[in-house]
């Protein structure tokens, strides 16, 4: 399907309901046990309906995904390295999909070189307690990569960016 113009996809519209689901839900999930109980409760639905219209936005791509946004530096993770990782590049799929399995690499993927200046084409976010502990648990990488890795080193946070997404505002809703 494409737009108007023929350039581009075009979602399906939105009822109010949706919109409503959107908007209570785009600042963050309630930090709850049953957080789309409490959504449902807001919206005056029933929680089935509020999970049933999110799984049909996020089939559709009304809703590209759902995804936890932690904030380590209020959970005590002060020190946090982006480790890149310059790795061939016919195994950067298979050798980020086992880092991406270590418990202290919050998320991790491929991206292109920028050659001569920028030769990294794996990024895997660490986060410690301390730079001596993300130096070893990159060490840990750099030992799982082996002979894999030409070249690596890490780059730390300085200070803490706005992490959010999109904001709905002012979309035309279906009747």
């Amino acid at each position: 399907m494409t737009d108007s113009t023929g350039e581009g996809p075009q979602l399906p519209a939105i009822d109010a309901t949706d919109r409503a689901i959107i908007v209570a839900t785009q600042g963050g999930l309630p930090l709850v046990a049953r957080p789309y109980h409490a959504i449902a409760e807001g919206l005056q639905l029933t929680p089935e309906e509020v999970i049933v219209r999110v799984q049909r936005m996020l089939a559709c791509g009304v809703i590209r995904r759902l995804g936890v946004v932690p904030n380590h530096y209020a959970i005590g993770y002060s020190a946090n390295g982006m480790s890149v990782w310059d790795v061939p590049d016919d195994r950067v799929d298979q050798l980020g999909e086992s880092v991406g399995g270590f418990k202290f690499v919050s998320h991790c993927y491929r991206r292109p070189r920028r050659l001569p200046q920028w030769p990294y084409n794996l990024f895997a976010m660490v986060h410690g307690k301390s730079r001596d502990e993300v130096e070893r648990q990159v060490a840990q990488i750099a030992a799982l990569l082996g002979e894999h890795v030409q070249s690596h080193t890490i780059l730390y946070s300085t200070r803490i960016l706005k992490k959010t997404g999109l904001r709905l505002a002012g979309q035309k809703m279906a009747e």
